[in-house]
């Protein structure tokens, strides 16, 4: 059964599975009403993001492509202190400089999903309004709003208590909820949205915004994204998965989703791609081999949205040299940008050849064979190669150069694994 369309932001978001919490469920009737203008905040404490910052980053995009106006703020000043949401201990305090160097980087970086053209979205940094503040007023202005009793109550707060709160990251309460009023009054932003650890900030700068401005306001809480395995977000054995291609290539990114556990391919695509969700929930069904469908498709449009187009094409095509070919349906979601048939016949790691079964009914002779996929630029060269034993058959070293590959060599999995010395694979799916 194909999902229903939805054209409300607040039903994309709670479709998709991006809602945790909402403060007030008027927020989707005012969503529907018009445009509003919402934010989330980034701390700038490196110089790139990171994949678990995906699930913000991309719901401030889905707020754009449904009319709305999304603020990214980098918190250039309350990094200066630091959150201590969810965290068991006090964080690292940066330098100035380190803080302005990041923030830069990140939104430079965040421009990447966002539209900042002229009249789109608003990228802000709130060193610019709290830097400047007189630290006896605010507290005399913005201070005497607070109850220590109900922060001592947050979540944030009292996980802490144990281990120990310092008195700096006893404000950043008041500085979160000082950046909602200030976005309020001079922006017109309606709405905050953050990781469900960010609940008591976000319900602190409602409650400013009521008292100051005797208006309401709004706040939405996306849930703790963790794997089927229960680990977190990009978190890998080798470590972070970032956004910036320096530091994680488009090739490892692309591999990093290609290589997602089956339990969590329909969740991630509804997260982390724009396809339709009729076309994801068909993605649901798939089971064993057909999957890896689904994760290439993944991995492709993930890879797109965060590195661009042609570095997506590049990370697809050297998964294919190097882990062989990974068969797409053409009528599965045909609104994927992947490379689809006709491009894939003009694509050298993919010779039609290889797709037709009565090919290895017949045999190949395997030079022959090493030439077609691209293993090797000539039969010269794959001749060579064999002779010297470097080349391989499903792990087997192949002993004559004209040794016939055929339909004996194709394993229960339905496929056909090639190795050009200890490094290059190719995987033939005989259909």
């Amino acid at each position: 059964m194909k999902a229903q369309p939805v054209t409300n932001l607040y039903d994309v978001l709670k479709t998709r599975g991006f809602i945790e919490q909402v403060t007030d469920e008027d927020i989707r009737r005012i969503i529907a009403e018009g445009p509003v203008v919402c934010y989330i905040g980034f701390d700038p404490t490196a110089t790139s993001l990171h994949v678990g910052s995906l699930v913000p980053i991309m719901a401030l995009a889905h707020a754009q492509r449904n009319g709305h106006r999304p603020i990214a703020l980098v918190g250039g000043g309350t990094a200066l202190i630091g959150d201590p949401s969810g965290k068991t201990e006090m964080r690292q305090i940066l330098s100035l400089d380190q803080v302005r160097a990041n923030a830069g980087a990140l939104k430079r970086q965040l421009s990447n999903h966002i539209s900042f053209e002229k009249g789109g979205a608003v990228l802000l940094n709130n060193a610019d309004w709290l830097e400047p503040l007189n630290y006896i007023e605010f507290l005399r202005d913005i201070g005497r709003h607070f109850s220590v009793n109900r922060m001592l109550a947050a979540e944030s707060y009292r996980m802490r208590l144990e281990t120990g709160l310092n008195f700096i990251e006893f404000n950043y309460m008041l500085l979160q909820a000082y950046d909602f009023w200030y976005l309020f009054r001079h922006h017109g932003c309606l709405l905050q949205m953050g990781g469900n650890d960010q609940w008591g900030n976000i319900v602190a700068g409602i409650d400013l915004i009521r008292r100051i401005e005797g208006k309401q306001a709004y706040g939405i809480t996306f849930p703790l994204i963790t794997t089927a395995l229960g680990t977190k977000m990009g978190k890998t054995e080798r470590g972070t998965i970032w956004l910036d291609g320096a530091l994680t290539t488009p090739h490892e990114y692309y591999q990093y989703w290609v290589n997602t556990d089956d339990a969590d391919v329909e969740r991630f695509l509804r997260l982390f791609t724009f396809l339709p969700m009729d076309e994801i929930a068909e993605a649901g069904a798939l089971r064993g081999s057909e999957l890896n469908m689904a994760k290439s498709v993944l991995a492709f449009e993930a890879t797109r949205i965060t590195h661009g187009e042609d570095a997506a094409r590049a990370a697809w095509r050297a998964a294919v040299t190097t882990f062989g070919l990974r068969p797409l349906d053409p009528a599965f979601m045909p609104s994927s940008h992947i490379p689809r048939q006709k491009e894939e016949a003009d694509t050298s790691a993919i010779p039609s050849m290889i797709k037709r079964r009565e090919v290895f009914e017949r045999g190949i002779a395997a030079f022959e064979l090493f030439q077609e996929v691209n293993l090797c630029a000539s039969r010269g060269e794959a001749r060579r190669l064999i002779e010297q034993g470097g080349g391989y058959v499903n792990d087997y070293q192949i002993r004559l150069f004209d040794e016939k590959i055929g339909i004996e060599h194709v394993t229960d999995r339905g496929e056909i694994l090639l190795r050009k010395g200890k490094k290059t694979y190719f995987r033939i799916i005989v259909k």
